[in-house]
Formats: C-alpha cells, structure tokens, sequence
C-alpha cells in the first residue's frame, strides 16, 4: 500500500461520518435507543433550533477538518518539491563527476 493511500483513508475516514434521522431533525425522540437529551425529546422549536445548532456545529467542524487536510496536503506537496528539487542537483552534482572521470 502507498504512504498516500495509508494516509488520506483516516483523514477521510474522519470526515465521512454520517448522522441519521427519523423522520425531521428535532421532531422528538428517535429509534437510535438515544433521544439526545431532553430538549430534543421533547420536540418543537426548541427542539429544531437544537438540531439547527447540533447541525451548524458540525458543518463548522467538516469545515477545520477539510482545512486542516488541506493544510497537510500542501506541507507535503511543498515538502516533495524540495525533495525533486535535492534530487535533481544531486543527479547534476553526479554527472559532472562522471563527465570529470570520463575527461582524464
């Protein structure tokens, strides 16, 4: 298996979770065994403003996660340039020590 591909599959392993509802968020109890507490059992407005936090709250957190990937992403893109770019001088470096030994 490759670095990357052992790698990227927690991250989005992470991010990929998914939350299920029966029937509309905050109408009440749900057939999970949790209720989610007792606003949210009890239903009503208070009980969708609850689902409508509990749902911002999430979307805000996908967000730091997916910018936190992106983050990692470009140290390593940056980070494998560096490393092409040491390889490439050392490639040069070694020719013209070739060419050197080649010429006496």
């Amino acid at each position: 298996m490759s670095y990357i591909a052992r790698t990227r599959t927690p991250l989005l392993r992470a991010i990929c979770n998914i939350r299920m509802y029966s029937g509309e968020p905050g109408s009440g109890a749900g057939k999970g065994g949790g209720g989610g507490g007792a606003i949210r059992e009890a239903g009503g407005a208070f009980g969708k403003m609850e689902a409508a936090r509990e749902d911002e709250f999430f979307y805000k957190k996908q967000k730091e996660q997916l910018a936190n990937i992106k983050g990692h992403l470009d140290k390593e893109i940056s980070f494998h340039q560096e490393q092409i770019k040491r390889h490439e001088d050392a490639i040069r470096r070694h020719k013209e020590q070739m060419a050197e030994i080649n010429n006496k």
